[in-house]
């Protein structure tokens, strides 16, 4: 090791400014985007060390900023570092626009639920099947109501118009972006998969080429089920959730959906919930579908094409 210590952000191309070649392995921490971004044109080679791998081949009851540095130091050294995927920097643009509009939409739910929280205090049920739909928005603002009650209820609406508002600036900007991209609009082909959820699908899983095959990208989104072999029987557990969460996730809500628009999903689910249960069921849809996600981007050919062609998409 030629040196240990800490360097401000504005001095790395001081420490890499002479003609040594140097290799350079980060922490997948929250502000690895700034440090690889930072690193790549002033060293050779940066890799992102991937978190829970690294922690099986380096595992230690203490655990410090100097001891992790030097033992990712050491890997990196013996070429032994397991490397996390590094999307490029308009993947990850992507996925910012994504997930802010995915935590808008988690807020707008929470100012809902405060909402019918506050006039179920007063005992009062919504005429409307949608209180926040164009008919039943005007009844919680109309509605009689104790002004500290009155207070709460206006205010949240209010912070509901902004949210609206934003959310529906996003979309647009979501829009905009499927627009160019030829992979998000294949996507839009399968059941279930609307804009938000295809551009989310395809930031999530950079370029499919790096995917030998499904299986592989099923076990990226931590959807394969945990596998147990013990004198000579195997055990199916459940799924291993070690992948991303934002696939998962994208994966289990287009599982909902798909089987009102596809009777191949929709008796797919009927199978699998007959025999093990709804819950079990959405989950193998949604694993389901993104094997038919991965024909699609292959292919680069529409669901009807690909899944209708391809006999092998269980």
């Amino acid at each position: 090791m030629l040196r240990r210590g800490k360097i401000a952000n504005e001095a790395l191309p001081a420490l890499f400014a002479d003609d040594e070649r140097r290799r350079v392995v980060l922490e997948a921490g929250r502000n690895w985007y700034h440090f690889f971004d930072s690193l790549e044109g002033l060293v050779e080679d940066v890799q992102l060390a991937h978190p829970l791998r690294t922690r099986a081949i380096a595992a230690a009851k203490v655990k410090t900023d100097k001891l992790d540095s030097a033992t990712l130091a050491h890997l990196l050294r013996t070429n032994l570092i397991p490397t996390a995927y590094t999307a490029p920097a308009h993947v990850r643009e992507e996925r910012e626009v994504l997930r802010y509009r995915a935590s808008l939409v988690e807020l707008r739910t929470r100012v809902k639920n405060k909402i019918h929280a506050v006039l179920a205090k007063r005992g009062l049920s919504s005429p409307w099947s949608d209180l926040f739909g164009k008919s039943g928005r005007r009844w919680p603002a109309e509605v009689a109501l104790p002004d500290v009650y009155r207070q709460t209820v206006d205010g949240n609406l209010r912070v509901l118009d902004t949210l609206n508002t934003e959310i529906d600036v996003v979309t647009e900007e979501v829009k905009r972006r499927v627009e160019l991209s030829p992979e998000a609009k294949l996507l839009t082909t399968i059941p279930g998969i609307g804009l938000y959820s295809a551009l989310l699908l395809v930031a999530e899983i950079g370029d499919i080429q790096r995917f030998p095959d499904r299986q592989h990208l099923v076990s990226y989104a931590g959807l394969a089920p945990i596998v147990r072999s013990s004198g000579g029987k195997t055990r199916y557990g459940p799924i291993s959730k070690q992948g991303s969460p934002w696939l998962r996730w994208i994966l289990v809500q287009a599982a909902h959906v798909s089987p009102r628009h596809d009777i191949e999903f929709r008796e797919r689910f009927k199978a699998t919930a007959s025999r093990r249960g709804g819950k079990v069921a959405t989950v193998a849809l949604a694993r389901h579908i993104l094997k038919v996600v991965y024909q699609v981007l292959k292919s680069r050919s529409p669901y009807q094409a690909a899944s209708r062609s391809s006999s092998n998409c269980q």
